[in-house]
């Protein structure tokens, strides 16, 4: 029954590779991105095979995979490339909070742990569920302008808004949450987000650090509250632009934190 399963697994991005070190499955793995920092232990025991938008497609077919997972559209020539050469590809697509939870199951699934991964996703909406009965009792919920990039600024994806609102804070660009891609969600007048006056600043610059300095000091943006009331925050990119366990864990769990904060303070 066992051979049913795939073996030889390589993760072109990291959710995949937390979640099947989660399930007790990591010896499934041959290789990983080398942009992978959860868990920790994966870096030091599974050989790097890819980018985010490139790989070593010799070096994955020496690895001999039974099963690649990847990511979106980003991931799309990876893919071919793999087809091509007859390697089973497996591209997950996930944008949303309930998206996250449907990749999770279906490659619990594909590695025997249907059963074990239920209970995880069931345990992690739990505790979206706790957060957000909190968060439902709060006097007042804080604007909350979310940075993915900082030149050219890009606001929150999809399930990092739909985070916010589960601890308890507004996103300040909701309708641009709902486009997929980055080059979508830029927000081309910065001064938009001085008008949307947000509470609270969480910067994420994916791989590279956060500096709210640089930010404060943007051109008319000192009337901002947040900038007032030096609330900027960094969440890494690791913990939140992950969409997979760390987002649904760590990454709102952080957000909660600042959020509550706030609250508090404001009480």
């Amino acid at each position: 029954m066992q051979s049913l399963f795939p073996q030889r697994i390589i993760c072109l991005t990291e959710e995949t590779t937390e979640w099947l070190y989660l399930l007790g499955q990591a010896h499934r793995i041959v290789g990983i991105s080398g942009y992978t920092v959860r868990p920790k232990i994966a870096r030091a025991e599974k050989p790097k095979v890819s980018a985010f938008t490139s790989a070593k497609i010799d070096k994955i077919l020496a690895l001999k995979p039974d099963c690649v997972f990847g990511f979106s559209d980003l991931q799309a020539d990876i893919a071919a490339a793999l087809i091509r050469h007859g390697v089973q590809v497996t591209v997950f697509n996930q944008r949303s909070v309930e998206e996250i939870f449907s990749m999770l199951y279906q490659v619990a699934a594909m590695v025997g742990e249907a059963e074990q991964g239920l209970q995880r996703i069931s345990q992690m909406q739990s505790h979206l569920q706790s957060l957000r009965q909190t968060a439902n009792g709060f006097a007042r919920r804080p604007r909350v302008y979310f940075e993915e990039w900082d030149d050219p600024p890009i606001s929150a994806i999809r399930w990092v808004s739909e985070l916010i609102g589960i601890a308890g804070g507004d996103d300040c660009f909701p309708e641009l949450a709902v486009q997929s891609l980055g080059k979508d969600r830029i927000i081309a007048d910065p001064l938009e987000v001085v008008r949307r006056q947000p509470d609270i600043i969480i910067g994420s610059w994916c791989g590279k650090k956060f500096r709210p300095p640089w930010v404060a000091a943007r051109e008319g943006w000192a009337s901002v509250p947040a900038v007032v009331d030096h609330q900027l925050f960094e969440i890494k990119s690791a913990d939140i632009l992950q969409p997979g366990p760390a987002a649904l864990t760590d990454g709102v769990d952080q957000l909660h934190r600042i959020i509550s904060q706030w609250v508090a303070n404001h009480a």
